[in-house]
């Protein structure tokens, strides 16, 4: 999900999702990779090879152990993304809009 902004300076990208934390592909982006926007598709590209993201993404440090119990287990769990309120999952309405 990428969510934009445009202003009297151009356009802003305000959140990508998933984030790099939770396993989105922005873990791979170092710094001077070159990225293409587009606005009229609601799209960023990363444009740096395969053969290169493959490295990266074997470099990247394994995940955490998930804690067994407790809040961090159920923030781990249940929250969700940026463009879907960054709230707890159980928390939203049985129609699937937040409350």
């Amino acid at each position: 999900m990428l969510t934009l902004l445009r202003s009297a300076y151009g356009a802003i990208v305000l959140h990508v999702a998933p984030d790099a934390a939770s396993g989105g592909p922005l873990a791979l982006v170092r710094n001077g990779d070159r990225i293409r926007l587009s606005v009229a598709e609601r799209r960023l590209e990363l444009t740096v090879d395969d053969a290169e993201l493959a490295r990266r993404r074997d470099a990247l440090p394994p995940p955490e152990r998930a804690p067994a119990r407790g809040y961090q287990r159920l923030y781990d769990e249940q929250i969700l993304q940026a463009d879907e309120g960054c709230d707890f999952a159980f928390l939203r309405a049985l129609g699937g809009s937040p409350e």
